[in-house]
């Protein structure tokens, strides 16, 4: 019996039997099997007993197929009664079928939601692990993955069809293992020749056959020798279409790991790329490469006094002159990013290389903010040329390799994290055009880099060439005898098999039996066909094709995880880490020894100062100059037109006295000296005049700005900026250019200033008299100075101080005293002796013995007229103090013609007016110029590294500088440590 929700089913006679009382039955009771009958009786006594039978059997049956139950009319000439059997039993079976289908329904849900759930699971355990990538993606990209429609991804998923036909044969694969494993236990071994009785044995083991005993006849042994021979051959092809089997796996497998790593790739990618804006709005974690390669570019720049040498890891390349170092280091990198050229020499200076994973495949200067898209062809060539570029920036003149390095870093999907210094290619003769010593340094730079014990040495060789003619073999095993730290990498494997006579030779030279040189490992590598146009897409797939066809790999030279950059990359990436885990504490203790020892000499030498680095005296300097400029816009306007009227009078008083005064007061007549007055003040402002102004305000505003940088220089200033600021004032006054447009309305208000003649008042004509006053003493003390030289020592001197005249100051003297006399006779004598005065003053010195030249005579007249001259007019000059009233009411008087009065006065008012509209032009324009060009060059030796260490040196800053530089990469070394130990 079956029991389904309220019905009971007899499974005797597949009748349906109702445990609900109002079911009518079409067949009878008696025609039901006799276990229906009974359950029928009993579920009916207990739904109802007092509800009579025929009420029960009232009700309409209802069947689980739901379909209708009312009888049709029975066939005529049946009865009826056969028919309803028929039917009910019908009815039964199709029922009893339904509830069948509904249980292999249920049980093939439930298994193939295990199925699912499994195959789900394993799909899941092949993703990669994101979580280091956790920081990359925002909070919110995990509220939205709650939202993900599951059921695409599902139809997104490859079917169970294509897995399966990436899966190789596992029952063919067994076979194949067991047949080696039967010819491996008799002993037979793979690719070698079986001889003589021996290998027979072997054989015979093998097929399972008794061998051969003496007692055996010849012929039964012969005949059972060919026999076996033919089973050794057949033996031996089975095992190469096993080898050739095994191959193909190997293959298959191969191209599912990288099918799988490429979207494993593009996954990466897309989650990393994953709403870009809000990745850079945020604070961006440094990697671990990242972090270490800037501890690296820290110590590429320190120079310690204190021996502490940079033993960081990192991967050295170095080769031969071609052998195809770059190549190899352009296949890890995934770019063609080196110049490239056809036997000449391209790397010029080690170029350090940062390769980490990351979004996007760029590349990146340290020194400078732009990125280079290596996806796209131009900036692919942009980025070599800015390589090369660099490389001869770097050469000095006269020289071929430079020991620089440039600094560059490779950010790009599935890229293994390692720092790599490609160095110059090792050479055995200096060809023209190099410099002489260029072989010796670059043997020099390379020992450089593969001297620290903690380097890992990426040796490159030339597979296409006799090994004999390596160089850089011998140079490693110099710095590396043992081997600890050494990758050898042969390059061009694709034309070695093709030129060498012996492929043996290239087993010899992977397993390192060739060579004296010993390493960690051996790879053999193939970086494309030679043709520079290559993408390392294509260099890949020729590479991969190239190894699953060469005989190389199929006769068991090479093993699989020898051959391909992507197996050297995996394998050099390892090692890298494995030394940096090894040895980065150990540096980041010797940094601390060198730090304690340099703030030990600090505190003993300068207790009481600040650690200033280079750049912060910089800093410190740079503010205290421009205190120093702003200080100038600070001085009076009184003090500026002071000491420039002072110094343009200085400037301008001898030509205004020798070249307008005299010439004109030497005239004798008003009319004639204000005539020759106005035309050469006409002149002399048109000509010279503002030249001479802009001069003077110049060198007014530099000594001014001089002034004040030593006045600060008294304040408790730090002696050690005095270079920097005597540099930055001698540069801002070289750059520093006058106004021109300045000098045309100077001219103009000049030459107003000099027409003009009318004195308004007393005090101004005063003036003009002191002025005139103070002009003429200073000029005729100059002139009692000129002939005083000129004549030597006078009687009161000779006596007090010992001395005498010399001939020609006794001739001068002679000559002085003849001229005096003439001058005494005639004080209104002109400003030039006559011919006949001076035969006759030259006859009279002959009287008394003295010879005398003419041009002597003339000499000395032109001191003793200057000197009577200006002593005449110094008495005009008093007698012109109360002329003011005559110039005012314009009377004509000989005596009091004061036209040299109003001359003078012109004069300094010119002087005053010149030194206002200069004083408002320095205010206003030239000092703030001033100011604009001394920040410029503050900017100019703030970026010039070289100028500010030229200008700011002594221990003192030596020492900050070390300081300084040992913190950071204990600092970084530091933070680089403890993110080593979470990755962990």
């Amino acid at each position: 019996m079956l029991r389904v929700g309220s019905k009971v089913a007899c499974m005797a006679c597949r009748n349906l039997v109702s445990t609900n009382m109002g079911v009518r039955f079409r067949v009878p009771l008696q025609k039901l099997h006799p276990l229906s009958r009974a359950i029928h009786h009993r579920y009916s006594a207990n739904a109802n007993p007092q509800r009579p039978p025929h009420r029960t059997a009232a009700r309409h049956f209802t069947s689980m197929s739901r379909l209708p139950m009312r009888p049709p009319k029975p066939p005529p000439g049946s009865g009826g009664h056969g028919y309803q059997q028929q039917r009910n039993f019908w009815v039964a079976r199709l029922a009893a079928r339904l509830l069948r289908l509904r249980y292999i329904l249920l049980g093939s849900a439930v298994g193939g939601g295990y199925t699912a759930k499994k195959t789900y699971e394993e799909w899941k355990d092949m993703l990669p692990d994101f979580s280091e990538y956790n920081w990359v993606i925002p909070d919110f990209v995990w509220e939205l993955s709650e939202q993900i429609d599951f059921e695409k991804l599902a139809k997104a998923l490859p079917e169970m069809e294509e897995i399966a036909k990436l899966l190789p044969d596992l029952d063919k694969i067994g076979e194949n293992f067991t047949f080696l494993k039967s010819i491996l236990s008799s002993g037979l071994s793979l690719g070698s020749e079986v001889k003589g009785a021996s290998g027979l044995h072997l054989l015979l083991e093998t097929s399972g056959e008794p061998p051969l005993n003496a007692t055996d006849t010849p012929a039964a042994s012969a005949q059972e020798g060919s026999d076996k021979q033919y089973k050794k051959s057949s033996d031996r092809e089975k095992i190469d279409q096993l080898q050739e089997e095994l191959l193909r796996t190997q293959m298959k497998y191969q191209r599912m790991l990288e099918r799988l790593e490429k979207e494993n790739k593009e996954l990466r990618k897309v989650v990393l790329q994953k709403d870009d804006k809000g990745i850079h709005q945020r604070k961006v974690k440094k990697s671990l490469i990242d972090l270490y390669s800037e501890v690296l570019d820290i110590l590429s720049d320190y120079d310690s006094n204190y021996n502490t040498q940079d033993h960081l890891p990192r991967v050295v390349v170095v080769g031969d002159q071609s052998a195809g170092k770059t190549s190899v280091l352009e296949m890890i990198a995934q770019a063609r990013i080196f110049p490239r050229g056809s036997g000449e020499m391209m790397t010029r200076s080690p170029v350090k290389v940062t390769l980490s994973e990351g979004p996007h495949h760029v590349a990146m200067f340290k020194d400078s903010g732009r990125e280079f898209d290596l996806s796209k062809e131009e900036d692919l060539a942009a980025l070599r040329h800015e390589i090369e570029l660099r490389m001869r920036k770097s050469v000095k003149e006269g020289q071929t390799v430079s020991p620089e390095t440039i600094s560059l870093s490779v950010k790009g999907p599935g890229i293994q994290r390692m720092v790599l210094v490609d160095l110059p290619g090792v050479i055995s003769t200096v060809t023209s055009g190099m410099a002489a010593d260029t072989k010796e340094t670059i043997f020099s730079i390379s020992k450089a880099y593969m001297q620290n014990p903690n380097a890992i040495i990426l040796c490159i060789q030339d597979g296409s060439v006799d090994a004999e003619r390596s160089i850089v073999t011998d140079l490693v095993s110099q710095m590396d005898p043992l081997g600890r730290r050494t990758i050898f990498v042969l390059t061009k494997v694709d034309l070695a098999e093709k030129n060498l006579a012996s492929p043996n030779r290239i087993q010899q030279i992977v397993e390192g039996k060739l060579f004296p040189m010993k390493a960690l490992g051996y790879f053999a590598v193939v970086t494309g066909k030679g043709s520079s146009g290559e993408s390392i897409d294509s260099i890949k797939d020729y590479e991969e094709d190239f190894f699953q066809n060469s005989r190389l790999l199929r006769d068991g030279m090479l093993k699989a995880h020898q051959v391909t950059t992507k197996n050297l990359s995996l394998a050099v990436s390892d090692c890298f880490w494995k030394m940096v885990r090894e040895s980065v504490e150990q540096q980041a203790d010797v940094f601390k020894a060198s730090r304690f020892n340099l703030e030990t000499e600090w505190k003993n030498n300068y207790p009481r100062l600040r650690e200033l680095d280079r750049n912060e005296l910089f800093e410190k300097a740079k503010n205290e100059i421009l205190d120093e400029v702003i200080s100038l816009s600070q001085v009076t306007p009184k003090h500026w037109e002071a000491i420039l009227q002072k110094k343009l009078w200085e400037r301008v008083s001898t030509h205004v006295i020798e070249n307008i005064y005299l010439p004109a007061a030497q005239t004798m007549n008003s009319g004639t000296f204000n005539t020759t007055v106005d035309i050469k003040l006409k002149q002399w402002t048109d000509k010279q005049l503002p030249h001479k102004a802009l001069e003077v305000a110049w060198e007014t505003l530099q000594e001014e700005f001089a002034r004040f940088m030593a006045e600060y220089k008294g304040k408790d200033q730090d002696d050690i900026f005095d270079k920097l600021k005597e540099a930055v004032k001698d540069e801002s006054i070289k750059r520093h250019k006058w106004n021109e447009r300045a000098m045309d309305s100077l001219r103009v208000i000049q030459h107003n200033a000099l027409e003009d003649r009318s004195i308004t008042d007393k005090p101004q004509w005063d003036a003009a008299i002191q002025f005139m006053e103070e002009t003429l003493q200073s000029r005729l003390r100059d002139t009692e100075s000129v002939i005083g030289d000129m004549v030597g020592p006078d009687w009161k001197q000779r006596w007090m101080n010992w001395t005498n005249r010399t001939p020609d100051q006794h001739i001068r003297n002679e000559t002085k005293t003849e001229l005096e006399r003439l001058l005494k006779l005639h004080e209104d004598h002109t400003a030039y002796l006559a011919n006949d005065e001076v035969t006759t003053v030259r006859k009279n010195l002959e009287g008394r013995g003295v010879e005398v030249d003419p041009v002597l005579i003339k000499d000395t007249w032109h001191q003793l007229y200057r000197r009577h001259f200006l002593q005449k007019a110094l008495t005009h000059c008093n007698l012109c103090k109360r002329g003011f009233y005559y110039y005012q009411r314009h009377f004509v008087d000989s005596e009091l013609e004061c036209n040299d009065v109003v001359l003078f006065w012109r004069i300094q008012r010119m002087l005053g007016i010149t030194a206002n509209t200069l004083r408002q032009q320095l205010t206003n324009t030239e000092v703030r110029r001033l100011e604009k060009n001394v920040k410029e060059v503050l900017e100019d030796f703030g970026e010039d590294t070289e100028k500010k260490t030229h200008l700011i040196t002594g221990r003192r800053v030596q020492l900050a500088e070390d300081l300084k530089k040992v913190r950071e990469i204990q600092e970084k070394l530091e933070a680089f440590i403890e993110a080593l130990h979470k990755e962990k």
